[in-house]
């Protein structure tokens, strides 16, 4: 996914989120899919934590708040 899919998107969610940081790329997810057509896509808003999808994978419960305020404050964002 190329950096400039989140274009649009980033410096909402930096605003509902002051500090969130850059934009990373690369990997794989279904917001491929949705760049690749044009459409503004921000990726990796889900949960903080490590070793995806294997026997040691872990979140990092006490990040969840902030998370949901994020995904929150850009659909009141995107929405308004």
């Amino acid at each position: 996914m190329p950096e400039s899919a989140s274009a649009d998107l980033m410096p909402l969610a930096e605003q509902v989120s002051p500090g969130i940081g850059g934009a990373a790329v690369g990997g794989g997810s279904d917001g491929n899919f949705t760049a690749a057509i044009g459409v503004p896509t921000l990726d990796g808003l889900g949960a903080v934590g490590g070793g995806a999808h294997a026997d040691h994978e872990f979140i990092i419960v006490a990040t969840m708040p902030e998370r949901a305020r994020l995904i929150a404050g850009l659909v009141e964002q995107i929405t308004t």
